[in-house]
């Protein structure tokens, strides 16, 4: 494939652009070479700059559940843009999409939007820690909720330290209220929550996490860690930005039985145009302004262009409940194809799925938390991205991201994915 095109934008990008990108992960410094220059995309297809077609498994990292370009979500968007693309003011179409949200998701009464999912989980933290009058919070490594202050920390120097800033410009005073646990493993965070009783504001989670790959919870982990949190008068936040209706119409909270007291929500919400959203049970929502004291806010909330994307794309998953077994069921299918490939050329590998998210770890042990998904053999995983690559298949430009299934791939599209991958991992 000729990637000469690409070469030359990504070359001016770099020239007005910090790294020729406006997010880290699209410039592939995880896989080396040239990142691809995307010119437009439908159904299961994206199509580069330079006339190349892929396979897509990454769908705008979530949001095109449905495939690129879904009719009923680009027609929505074109009839609101002729009505008026902001307003700075309360629209119907608002209240239409957070009834609808409500009626599908459990345990939430209200629920506000707001501009992407870093916001959503920032407004939640700052929520529970106003609604409990607690400061400290724990996330769990190889959890990412953003790019916000408080979630960029590193682990401390011991199992109930404290957290240190892993950028420049956060600072020591907002790591010290932020503790890092294993993902998977209750007793760690049980030891956190001991060591800092009466601390602790909220727990937040990826409840199936899909920046370290996709790694489901296991051993009934999401149960045990709601009992604990009642224990301790913690409020737990789910970070639904990846699985929020993807992988149920409820989410992870249906698809588990567990209830957060906040959830954060993303990608699938707005249609694929930039949008988030926190919700939560009428007594912990009521805390925010104008209603309380904690202070929320933001000029684009609730744009109707991304309101009409999002009802739209939520009034077809309600409408047709059956692409979530269809999704699953392809995922499944996927799954067991790739996996076969791999075996019959001995390369060594694990692959976890959930619903539709799936991602390979070039790794022959169980991998369940950030510290088993790090010993990956990430110079295989280099080879694999651009083999795939030039067998038209794209994936996440790192080992450390979930892949994403859309309803728009067919059988066929699945089968050509499975020989792409059989004809690379001959070279791994």
């Amino acid at each position: 494939m000729l990637y000469q095109r690409s070469s030359s934008l990504f070359k001016d990008a770099e020239k007005v652009i910090p790294g020729g990108v406006n997010s880290p992960v699209r410039a592939f410094g995880a896989v080396g070479g040239t990142p691809i220059f995307a010119k437009s995309a439908k159904g299961a297809y994206v199509h580069d700059e330079d006339g190349n077609i892929y396979i897509d498994y990454i769908n705008s990292w979530g949001p095109m559940i449905l495939g690129h370009a879904f009719e009923p979500v680009v027609d929505a968007v074109i009839k609101k843009a002729k009505q008026g693309t902001s307003f700075g003011m309360p629209t119907a179409i608002e209240t239409e999409i957070a009834q609808l949200a409500i009626s599908m998701v459990p345990n939430i009464d209200k629920i506000r939007f707001v501009n992407s999912g870093t916001e959503a989980c920032m407004s939640a933290v700052r929520l529970a820690r106003g609604y409990t009058k607690k400061d400290k919070i724990i996330k769990f490594a190889g959890c990412y909720h953003g790019h916000s202050d408080a979630f960029l920390i590193a682990a401390g120097s011991g199992a109930i330290t404290f957290g240190t800033p892993n950028s420049p410009g956060v600072t020591q005073g907002t790591a010290k209220d932020t503790f890092l646990a294993k993902f998977n493993d209750i007793d760690n965070v049980t030891q956190l929550v001991e060591a800092n009783k009466g601390e602790i504001a909220c727990i937040i989670i990826e409840p199936v996490a899909g920046n370290m790959g996709c790694i489901p919870p296991k051993d009934n982990f999401l149960k045990k860690l709601r009992a604990l949190c009642d224990q301790h008068d913690i409020l737990l936040i789910f970070d639904e930005v990846m699985t929020g209706f993807r992988l149920a119409p409820g989410g992870a909270q249906e698809l588990y039985n567990v209830n957060a007291d906040i959830v954060c929500f993303g990608k699938v919400i707005g249609g694929g145009l930039p949008v988030g959203a926190f919700a939560a049970r009428n007594e912990i929502m009521d805390f925010l302004a104008p209603l309380g004291p904690v202070y929320q806010a933001g000029t684009l909330s609730g744009n109707p262009l991304a309101m009409a994307a999002g009802l739209a794309m939520l009034q077809h998953l309600n409408s047709d409940r059956t692409v979530f077994d269809r999704l699953a069921e392809k995922t499944e299918y996927l799954h067991h194809g790739m996996s076969k490939a791999l075996e019959v050329n001995k390369v060594k590998h694990t692959i976890n799925r959930m619903g539709s998210m799936i991602s390979i770890h070039f790794e022959e042990h169980e991998v369940h938390d950030f510290e088993s998904a790090a010993k990956a053999n990430n110079e295989t995983f280099k080879k694999f991205f651009h083999g795939m690559l030039k067998e038209g298949v794209y994936i996440a430009p790192s080992a450390f991201e979930t892949w994403f299934i859309c309803d728009a791939l067919s059988y066929d599209d699945l089968d050509a994915t499975i020989k792409a991958v059989a004809t690379v991992s001959k070279d791994l």
